[in-house]
């Protein structure tokens, strides 16, 4: 090669590497030179997450154009590089800002002037840009949506009391109120009126209204501390509980039935309810309330209300078709999607205040809230279903001992007595967890699925295995299963297997049960009621069958030879409806009885037992027509003793016999005393499965994978909880502790705007459920993070919140209207008076109870039906005039059904259970009028109230008038009202003054 050549090709490689090292300085100098990164984050950083970033990111990139890294930004889009440093003319991005075009006409504010030459700027001096820099929408805080600046995002604020004049020591509240009036020229009201104060205060701490010996009481007593003794007294009732723990169950739109289409029954919903309530009286600290609600099984495993609490996570609508019945499994994922962004939902907006499901099919359009963040939420309950379960795991062993030492000993006297006596054992009370002999209780029963013994019944069940022979809990059941009828079926724990049942429609309804079947019509046969007195069903509803363990039955009576005795019958509706029923004895068929219907007077069945008998098998099918009313039962279905037995008698004195016979007794009622199992419909835990964002939210379309995690807004608190393998319970405990946590802001400002909505008809906040960009800006921010520190300074306790507040003078003030104030503010949302505002549906309704004189003050338990009750596909529920004491009690112990609401509750703006309601519906209709004039129930307690007139003032009606305004609207008549009723009731009767009373503005309003 020549010395020319060597040197040309020396002197390419120079220029070449000082080329590529200008080049690569360019890009990389950004690193070192610290001023240049400082200008980028200063001036670009803003103006391009303003303006540009919201529709050019990673997982938005219009035009293909990703604008969040320094990669992607010179990589540019389809109309090529959006910047190419030191170049303007070929950087795209400068084009599209120059001429006006990005962002496009309604989707943003252009950049301005300013703002271009700053971006010009920049890219003449090479577009630097940070190491490992990535920009994202919701850093800043723009005219379009919030960034992670946006306040309610932000810690705490140190806030002072504002030093107002006059107000030394007094109530901090009224500090900041007043100090914001001034500010307009505005002053509190003057104090209202003892007695309208007083009806305020009661029916907003405790939803009733005030007696008139409460009311003379108060009016007496003028000492300094009247009021605030009167506070005192009323936090501390237990109806504190039942009325603002209506308004939190609002929020987790709390209901006794699944809703949808399918709007079954959960009867031990009302547990969590009875929880919240509690919760309240005691005044449990609100960030332990919240762990409990969300993890309390997991944190608090030996605590029974811990695990009730967790009803809060089961608390919304459940999809019973689209999550157990469909055979469609797209349908069935859908499903579980709709019920894990409800579970999501109704944790992160009652507990901070976000509308985190927007960010379900995107980003969130307003609030720094990623589509991550939202599946990393979801990752936290996969593993979370909605059932019954026992609320405490521990208790129930500790009640299986106690029957196990009862039983032992009840066995002993069984059989020894049963020699004698020949008592024959019930095969019901042996389903209803019984020996036989009496200890199992009516309305208990046997699942068929898991061979578990419970209380409540069901409709139609999961079943997750066909032909899967279960061992039973009751030691007398050998075991249960569920048949397809497609192959041969174990029948017992030994292996035996019966080969000829029909195949099934695949549908199960309800447990074995000592008793009838849910939706049975009858139990009659011969004109004989098996349900009644003296006689005994087992309930076996189409498509299961059960194995009896006649061994283990034997050790209990004594007996060798025994005798089975019943008679099968048909429940269900009368038609067309039938079933099957088939007996086997070791696997072998002794009884077939086909086409079971309600027309049948039923087919006897006896069997001798021998010896060498070791089980006895009984299958229901559903006759080929499915499952629908295929109420089989069995009366008195019972196994006697063989009369070939040999009789003891006469080898028992009969001083032992009476013994025995009063020690029996004696176990048995001991035995009928321990609490049974409490079951609740709560969050139950299983195995979480992967979970990916779902691209637009759809469930056939998977995208990354993500781990349990939380917001990334917050900036003291971490998004990321756990890693993707951990269990589901510290998946929720992890949330529990991260929503809590002291760093979080949200949780204490959301809930005292809760109170003070409450109180005052409208929050420091006026979207109690969004404290993002759509949601309303605080009227006294100041007040607002000094309520929230208070809250947490003091304990978390709620009661020291409604205390603060009530006792405040800008809660105490007159309700009267001013002109020159209302034109300042119109909305009173600077509180120049106390807002008039109607009391709600609950405490209509109770106060009513209440004047009337017949509440029902019994606190807790299952819920009251107002409505009539009937099996069908879906149930029906048909509301009535409630008539018995026990349907009188507050409206909060209502069995609330989802999707057939209580019509006078309903017109009274009563919140509809299928969604969350942070805010009442107040509406003023002509509907409501209507009702309250004409509902049944409104005229009927007006006739009691007419009564309570007559029997306490009998005879007198300026004093049944008296006493009438005094109970209903706690104040004496004027003299024109005094005339003017006494022309009703002498016209009309008292029914019709206490009507009008009732429909009165001033009964329903509060001043």
């Amino acid at each position: 090669m020549s010395r020319a050549k060597t040197n040309s090709i020396i002197w390419f490689t120079v220029v070449v590497t000082v080329v590529f090292n200008a080049l690569f300085a360019v890009r990389t100098t950004a690193v070192a030179d610290e001023p240049q990164v400082a200008t980028f984050e200063e001036s670009i950083a803003p103006i391009l997450i303003r303006r540009c970033v919201a529709c050019h990111n990673g997982r938005r990139a219009e035009g293909k154009l990703d604008l969040t890294t320094h990669l992607s930004i010179l990589k540019g889009g389809e109309e090529g590089p959006a910047v190419v440093p030191g170049n303007l003319d070929k950087s795209y991005l400068i084009e599209r800002i120059r001429d006006g075009e990005m962002p496009p006409k309604g989707k943003g504010t252009p950049p301005t002037a300013k703002e271009v030459k700053q971006i010009e700027a920049w890219v003449k001096g090479g577009a630097l840009w940070p190491k490992d820099r990535r920009l994202s929408a919701f850093e800043i805080t723009t005219d379009q949506r919030a960034g992670y600046d946006w306040w309610s995002l932000q810690p705490l604020r140190d806030v002072a009391v504002p030093k107002t004049s006059g107000l030394a020591g007094r109530n901090p509240i009224d500090a900041f109120v007043r100090n914001r009036l001034a500010k307009s020229g505005l002053t509190l009201s003057p104090p209202a009126e003892r007695v309208a104060l007083l009806r305020r205060l009661k029916f907003d701490l405790l939803g009733l209204p005030p007696t008139p010996e409460e009311v003379d009481a108060f009016v007496k007593d003028k000492s300094a501390g009247a009021y605030e003794r009167l506070v005192d007294r009323f936090l501390a009732s237990p109806h504190y509980g039942e009325r603002w723990g209506r308004f939190w169950l609002d929020i987790a739109h709390y209901a006794d039935t699944h809703g949808f289409e399918r709007d079954q029954r959960r009867d031990n919903a009302w547990r969590y309810r009875d929880y919240v309530i509690d919760a309240l009286n005691t005044d449990k600290p609100y960030d332990q309330f919240i762990r409990e609600q969300i993890a309390g099984d997991i944190l608090y495993p030996d605590r029974t209300e811990a695990v009730i609490a967790t009803g809060f996570l089961a608390a919304g609508p459940f999809d019973f078709v689209g999550q157990i019945e469909t055979a469609s499994p797209l349908l069935r994922k859908q499903a579980r999607a709709d019920d894990l962004d409800d579970m999501v939902t109704t944790v992160i907006t009652s507990t901070m205040g976000l509308t985190v499901n927007c960010a379900r099919c995107h980003d969130h359009k307003i609030d720094p809230i990623s589509q991550a963040d939202y599946y990393g939420l979801w990752a936290v309950f996969a593993g979370v279903k909605r059932a019954d379960r026992d609320a405490n795991p521990q208790w129930k062993k500790k009640r299986a001992a106690q029957f196990a030492v009862i039983d032992h000993r009840l066995a002993e006297i069984n059989n020894e007595l049963a020699r004698v006596e020949g008592t024959p054992l019930s095969l019901a009370d042996m389903v209803g967890g019984g020996n036989g002999f009496g200890t199992g209780r009516k309305g208990h029963g046997i699942n068929p699925v898991d061979g578990r013994s419970t209380k409540a019944g069901a409709m139609k069940l999961n079943v997750r295995s066909f032909d899967h022979f279960v061992a039973a809990e009751n030691k007398l059941v050998d075991g249960v299963f569920v048949p397809s009828g497609k192959k041969p079926v174990v029948v017992t724990t030994t292996g035996i297997v019966v080969k000829d049942l029909p195949k099934s429609s695949g549908n199960v309804w309800d447990y074995f049960v000592n008793g009838t079947s849910r939706g049975g019509t009858s139990a009659k046969i011969a004109g004989i009621d098996y349900n009644a007195a003296g006689h005994s069903t087992l309930g076996m509803h189409a498509n299961k069958g059960i194995t009896f363990d006649l061994a283990a039955i034997r050790k209990t009576s004594g007996w060798k030879r025994m005798q089975l005795r019943a008679v099968a019958g048909y429940g269900g509706a009368k038609g067309a409806f039938k079933a099957d029923l088939r007996v086997y004895l070791d696997g072998r068929k002794t009884h077939e009885i086909i086409g079971l219907a309600a027309a049948n007077q039923g087919q006897v069945i006896e069997i001798a037992l021998t010896p060498s008998n070791r089980f006895l098998t009984f299958v229901a099918t559903d006759g080929g027509d499915d499952f629908s009313h295929d109420q089989v039962f069995l009366g008195d279905p019972r196994l006697v003793r063989d009369p070939s037995e040999q009789s003891d008698i006469v080898a028992i004195p009969k001083e032992r016999l009476e013994k025995l016979g009063q020690e029996r007794n004696r176990l048995t009622a001991q035995r009928s005393k321990v609490p049974g199992e409490s079951r609740v419909y709560a969050a139950v835990p299983q195995k979480a499965p992967p979970v990916h964002v779902l691209r637009r939210g759809n469930v056939q379309q998977p995208l990354e994978a993500v781990v349990p995690s939380s917001l990334s807004c917050l900036p003291k608190l971490p998004a990321k909880l756990t890693s993707k393998d951990a269990p589901e319970g510290q998946r929720r405990a992890a949330l529990a502790r991260w929503i809590t946590s002291p760093d979080n802001p949200l949780i204490a400002r959301v809930m005292v705007n809760r109170l003070w909505h409450y109180h005052f008809g409208t929050g420091i906040v006026a979207t109690p459920s969004d404290f993002g960009f759509f949601g309303d800006r605080p009227s006294h921010p100041e007040l607002l993070d000094w309520l929230a520190g208070e809250l947490k300074e003091n304990g978390w306790s709620l009661k020291h919140i409604h205390r603060l507040i009530v006792m405040s003078e800008t809660f105490r003030q007159a309700s009267t209207y001013r002109v020159k104030a209302a034109k300042i503010d119109s909305g009173n949302r600077l509180l120049w008076r106390f807002s008039p505002k109607r009391i709600e549906a609950e405490a209509t309704r109770d106060a009513m109870l209440a004047v009337a004189g017949n509440l029902n003050v019994t606190a807790g338990g299952p819920g009251f039906w107002e409505f009539k009750y009937k099996e069908e596909y879906a149930p029906v529920y048909t509301y009535v005039t409630p008539t018995k004491p026990q349907q009188w009690r507050r409206s909060v112990y209502r069995f609330v059904v989802r999707t057939t609401r209580n019509p006078l509750m309903k017109v009274l703006d009563c919140p509809n259970p299928a969604v969350l309601t942070p805010v009442r519906n107040r509406t003023t209709t002509a509907s409501q009028s209507l009702a309250l004039l004409n509902n049944g129930f409104v005229i009927q307690q007006a006739k009691i109230f007419a009564e309570r007139l007559q029997r306490e003032r009998p005879d007198d009606v300026a004093k049944q008038i008296e006493l009438g305004y005094r109970l209903a609207l706690s104040r004496v008549a004027t003299d024109a009202e005094q005339t003017a009723s006494k022309k009703v009731v002498i016209d009309h009767g008292l029914f019709y003054f206490c009507r009008v009373l009732l429909n009165a503005n001033e009964f329903v309003y509060l001043d």
